[in-house]
């Protein structure tokens, strides 16, 4: 049995076409899951934007939600790290899904394997500014707030300021690659086998001396995710045409 992981999929931020196009690539990757998996594991950034009320969701992502059910009634163990697009998760995905949700990052022992899995945002020792800001709009008392705002008013504003968000890191985020190597790379001389990043939406395959970093890319442009079984390690592709970055 293998575990996969992938991330960055920001479903909601593209036009129509390109939404039904990364639901069809991620409907191909639970078929592979299905087929020799026990595990995935979603690395952050699924949602463009996800938002949760007592009683509310965002009501375009119920294709992708069902995906996870059917999922995990075939029983597949899915854990979901939030992202930077997507930490405001309450119970839901615990509640009425059975998935796992971890808040920052996931320490898991996995086919003889130790792996560190976290999303990445705000590693770069440089990006305090964001660091201060995610302390922010992850504060229960913002999120509280937050809810008080009727739920069309409140999303349609979170989407506007998520997609201006998108844009600022995607052109910022590519300067602190070695930044997330050089936070791999600790985090491997610390005893972990496999360091696994999202946030870049650059698929990266790095062997050290104590073991391997790899960022998952995404599911917008690369389609690419990580495999793991008790005999290898890989970053692979959905389109095996798609060159493997390092």
């Amino acid at each position: 049995m293998a575990l996969y992981i992938f991330s960055d999929a920001h479903l909601g931020a593209g036009p129509p076409e390109k939404e039904v196009l990364k639901l069809q690539r991620i409907q191909q990757l639970a078929e592979l899951v299905q087929a020799d998996g026990d595990r995935l594991v979603i690395l952050g950034d699924l949602f463009d934007f996800w938002f949760e009320y007592k009683r509310a969701i965002p009501k375009e992502n119920l294709d992708m939600l069902m995906l996870l059910r059917d999922l995990v009634r075939g029983g597949v163990t899915i854990d979901y790290i939030s992202g930077n697009h997507d930490f405001w998760m309450d119970d839901y995905f615990e509640t009425q899904l059975g998935i796992g949700v971890h808040r920052d990052h996931l320490d898991l022992d996995y086919a003889g394997r130790k792996l560190h899995l976290i999303h990445g945002d705000g590693l770069a020792p440089a990006d305090r500014g964001y660091r201060v800001l995610k302390r922010i709009l992850r504060n229960p008392v913002c999120i509280w707030l937050y809810r008080k705002l009727p739920p069309d008013f409140a999303i349609a504003l979170a989407k506007r300021v998520s997609g201006s968000s998108r844009e600022y890191t995607a052109r910022r985020d590519h300067h602190f690659k070695l930044d997330y190597e050089r936070y791999a790379e600790s985090r491997l001389a610390e005893g972990f086998d496999l360091v696994a990043i999202g946030h870049l939406h650059l698929p990266v395959f790095k062997e050290f001396a104590q073991g391997i970093y790899i960022n998952t890319g995404d599911f917008i442009n690369h389609f690419s995710y990580a495999r793991v079984d008790d005999s290898s390690i890989e970053l692979k592709y959905l389109d095996d045409s798609a060159p493997t970055a390092d």
